[in-house]
């Protein structure tokens, strides 16, 4: 359930600059992203620049800065996955979904991101699906995956 940002302001009542990305990651974890009207308001709050807020945000590779969509695909890209084809898996996937990495699909369903580690080396290489993970996955694998959230879409 989404929160809106005021509310979790009231979970920092000593706001300050230590607060910076525990609060981020709370707006982000309700939102799924961080826009800049949110940056804004966390700026106000904790009395930092905007400059400096998107400094730290856009230093950590875990904020976004645009919507995931709703089945949000993760793509390990880790050394296991990379040396068993991760990297056809992602251009197969970008095919599919009509899509590059970092996008989401214009309907908002698909949305794609390269992670470095997804930390299940053995089921390489491994793709994640709002953290539902597909082991093992080939080419040929990825229409079938797709298609059953496709499949949950419709229902």
């Amino acid at each position: 359930m989404k929160k809106n940002v005021e509310s979790i302001f009231e979970q920092y009542p000593k706001s300050g600059r230590p607060d910076l990305i525990p609060l981020l990651q709370d707006v982000q974890e309700s939102y799924g992203w961080l826009s800049e009207e949110n940056v804004v308001k966390v700026s106000q709050f904790l009395d930092i620049p905007v400059s400096n807020i998107f400094g730290v945000a856009t230093f950590y590779n875990q904020f976004r800065f645009q919507p995931v969509g709703e089945y949000h695909i993760q793509v390990c890209r880790g050394t296991a996955c990379h040396v068993l084809g991760s990297s056809t898996v992602l251009k197969e996937i970008e095919k599919q979904i009509k899509v590059k990495a970092g996008n989401t699909t214009k309907d908002g369903v698909f949305s794609i991101e390269i992670v470095a580690c997804i930390g299940a080396c053995g089921l390489a290489p491994v793709i994640s699906v709002n953290g539902e993970f597909h082991a093992k996955v080939t080419v040929e694998s990825i229409k079938s995956i797709i298609d059953s959230y496709k499949t949950i879409e419709k229902k």
